[in-house]
C-alpha cells in the first residue's frame, strides 16, 4: 500500500510541476505594456539576446516622443470635441479655425506616421532577413488604415 500511495504522489507532483512549466512558457504577453509587446517580437521572431537587446534600446529611445506625439493627438481630438460643440450650439463655422485645425492634425499625423516608420525600420534592419520578412508582414498588416479627420 505504501508504493502505491508513494506512485500516486509522485505522479501528482510530476502532473503539477509540468501544468506550471507548461503555463509559465506558454504564459500570454501583456500586449499593454513595451515590456510585453517586447517579449512577444522576441518570442514569435526568435530574436537572439542582441537582436533583442538593440531593439528594445530602440523602442526605449523612441518612446518619449512617441508620447508626446500620442498626447498632441489626444489634445487635437479634445480640441475637435470643443470645436464640434461650439458648432453645434452656436450654428455657426469659424471656417478659419477650422482650417488652422486640419492643417495641425495632418502635420500631426504625418509626424506619427514618420516616427513609426522610422521605429519599423531600425526595428528591421537588426533581424535575419527571415525575420525582417515576418516582421513587416505582422506590422503592414496591423498598421492603421487612413483616418477621417472627424476622430
Amino acid at each position: 500500500m505504501r508504493r502505491g500511495g508513494f506512485i500516486l504522489l509522485l505522479g501528482l507532483a510530476v502532473g503539477i510541476a509540468a501544468h506550471v512549466v507548461y503555463f509559465n512558457v506558454h504564459k500570454p504577453y501583456d500586449a499593454g505594456t513595451l515590456d510585453g509587446q517586447l517579449a512577444w517580437m522576441k518570442s514569435e521572431l526568435q530574436l537572439s539576446d542582441a537582436q533583442f537587446a538593440r531593439i528594445k534600446e530602440l523602442h526605449e529611445a523612441s518612446s518619449p516622443r512617441l508620447r508626446a506625439l500620442a498626447a498632441q493627438v489626444s489634445q487635437m481630438q479634445a480640441e475637435f470635441v470643443a470645436f464640434e460643440n461650439t458648432r453645434r450650439t452656436s450654428d455657426r463655422v469659424d471656417f478659419i479655425e477650422f482650417a488652422r485645425f486640419v492643417e495641425v492634425r495632418r502635420n500631426i499625423d504625418r509626424e506619427c506616421l514618420d516616427s513609426t516608420r522610422r521605429l519599423v525600420m531600425a526595428a528591421a534592419n537588426e533581424m535575419t532577413e527571415s525575420q525582417r520578412e515576418q516582421y513587416l508582414g505582422i506590422v503592414s498588416a496591423t498598421a492603421p488604415q487612413a483616418r477621417p479627420l472627424t476622430n
